[in-house]
């Protein structure tokens, strides 16, 4: 008898729900999961939000097994597949080979059926219920559908007229992580987590991605920042963000807003959970307030109590106290004053809720980017920047363009097209092969990379920043400013931020000198959800111009300004 496929012996679990239970997970500088509990049901694709170091990638590690958690446990059915930075095939490999080690599980089960149905066939009576079991499981892995699945698989994720013989660490980044997700979505796990699966996909390939999830048999549980994408395919949003919880359960965050405690599940589209999430966090902050007030009344009464008619204590006026003494001179009375209004205020301090975390907020580019424009920018109304035939061989075609003070241009394209490429032209990182580039005398553009730059893992964040802009700068725009970095991360090491925050830091100390042009490459990706809305928002008040190279389809079907399609090099 053949050894059973992994896929087979996952199905005789039993179970079909991915199961987080009281999950925590602390690091040496800072707490990130407290008692998070949750289930995702076979057939739900429930996605994780929250702010940027709220412990989405952590959980997902944890559940997938990479990573332990402090308390809790992880039940999953069957095997378990994660989608995360790193390709889970080494890039020496050609890409027919990645694909032949993706479809093997499966292709097993297929053939699996086959020596089940001859055992069968030659009188084998034990066969028939292993037969079944594998036909079970060959079903719900696609298996008689592999190759075609596969065509599917590589032509929606923009990977079909790659040669089949190309190793992929001859890939551009896009295409190992496109390829990534095909290997992982072929390998057919029964538990699937995905950890922002869609920062490399155009539109096509993002439908193709929500096509397969929603067929998926299994449990999925996603993090993502794709807001168009989590509208369409998440059943279920699953926020990690703080949430108003009694003092008493976390005394060890009484001086910091801490991490999240627990996980708050919400059934509905994005934008209804963005009105519910504002609301209940106006009631959190009123419920706040009313408490820290009350606690203070009852704290004052309880003063007062126990002072009035004590001896070796003044009285306030002479008066007042013989008054209050006499009133009461029942020592009863008093004892019972006292008594209730400790046990009120001991009650109260048990059961408040802790302080909301002061909101992470874009404060508007208006406000911090009075300088940008003051140059070039501000002493002309015609154009500041100005691109005819711009071409970089195989990156980009010949471009033109132009730019003026208050431009907002979004550029868009699929991948491939040189949207990052024409962005670093402009900025001057990356001299072009072909055409020309005019600017107005001292204009100053800056880039905010797709991926964060980098610095020294073991300096402070604040200290990163001070070292990015100057000491006399960061003393008169403190990093603080901008609300991009949480006080309680600012003496982090760089190194153990998020890939998230790594990137709001760099978009601070680009801001702390607001550049003439403003140039974003992808800003949606790696920023919480809030914050990429607020930014948003806040783009039209820029004093300078703005170009944003962006695959967003949120933003995209918002944008108001000039726009410029990239087709990609002939």
């Amino acid at each position: 008898m053949t050894q059973p496929s992994p896929l087979l012996t996952s199905a005789a679990s039993g179970a079909d729900h991915l199961r987080l239970d009281g999950i925590s997970r602390s690091f040496p500088d800072r707490r990130v999961l407290t008692d998070v509990s949750c289930t995702v049901a076979s057939g739900e694709i429930a996605a994780l939000i929250g702010e940027n170091g709220s412990g989405k990638s952590t959980l997902l590690r944890i559940a997938a097994g990479l990573d332990e958690p402090d308390a809790g446990s992880v039940s999953a059915p069957g095997t378990v597949g994660l989608f995360h930075q790193e390709p889970p095939f080494r890039l020496s490999l050609t890409i027919a080979q990645v694909l032949e080690d993706a479809t093997g599980p499966v292709r097993e089960l297929a053939h699996l059926v086959e020596v089940e149905g001859q055992a069968l066939a030659d009188g084998d009576a034990t066969a028939a219920s292993r037969l079944q079991a594998a036909i079970d499981a060959a079903e719900r892995h696609h298996a008689w559908e592999l190759d075609h699945r596969t065509d599917r698989v590589l032509a929606g994720l923009d990977l079909a007229a790659l040669p089949r013989d190309r190793p992929a660490g001859e890939l551009s980044g896009g295409q190992v992580s496109r390829l990534s997700l095909a290997w992982l979505l072929l390998r057919s796990p029964d538990t699937l987590l995905l950890d922002e699966p869609t920062n490399h996909l155009d539109d096509a390939a993002t439908q193709t991605l929500v096509g397969l999830l929603r067929d998926w048999s299994g449990p999925v549980l996603l993090a993502s920042h794709d807001r168009a994408f989590l509208d369409e395919a998440a059943t279920t949003l699953l926020d990690l963000d703080p949430a108003p919880r009694p003092y008493a359960t976390v005394r060890q965050d009484r001086d910091s807003p801490g991490s999240g405690f627990g996980v708050t599940k919400f059934t509905g589209s994005y934008t209804a959970y963005l009105q519910d999430r504002y609301a209940e966090r106006d009631r959190w902050v009123r419920r706040f307030r009313d408490e820290q007030a009350e606690l203070a009344r009852l704290r004052a009464r309880v003063r007062d109590d126990h002072t009035v008619g004590r001896a070796d204590r003044p009285p306030r006026t002479e008066g007042g106290a013989a008054k209050k003494f006499y009133a009461d001179r029942n020592a009863k009375v008093v004892a019972r004053r006292v008594n209730d209004a400790s046990t009120a205020l001991e009650r109260l301090e048990h059961d408040q809720v802790r302080k909301p975390p002061a909101r992470l907020r874009f404060i508007g580019l208006g406000e911090v980017g009075a300088g940008a424009g003051a140059t070039a920018a501000g002493a002309t109304t015609g154009p500041v920047l100005t691109a005819t035939g711009l071409a970089v061989a195989g990156r980009l075609a010949p471009t033109t363009l132009s730019l003026r003070p208050r431009s907002q241009l979004l550029v868009t394209g699929p991948n491939g097209s040189g949207k990052s490429t024409l962005l670093s032209v402009l900025a001057g990182d990356l001299a072009p092969d072909h055409g020309s580039l005019t600017s107005s005398r001292r204009l100053r553009v800056a880039l905010l990379s797709q991926e964060p730059l980098a610095r020294d893992a073991e300096q402070s964040v604040r200290s990163a920043y001070e070292a990015a802009v100057g000491p006399e700068r960061a003393e008169r725009t403190p990093l603080a400013t901008f609300g991009l970095i949480a006080g309680r991360d600012a003496e982090r090491r760089v190194g153990a931020l998020s890939v998230g925050q790594r990137r709001r830091l760099d978009l601070a100390t680009l801001l702390a000198d607001p550049p003439d042009v403003l140039a974003l490459d992808e800003p949606t990706n790696h920023l919480s959800l809030l914050l990429v809305t607020e930014l948003e928002q806040s783009l039209p008040d820029y004093p300078g111009a703005v170009v944003v190279a962006s695959h967003d389809r949120w933003l995209r079907e918002r944008w108001t300004g000039e726009r410029l399609h990239l087709e990609g090099p002939a």
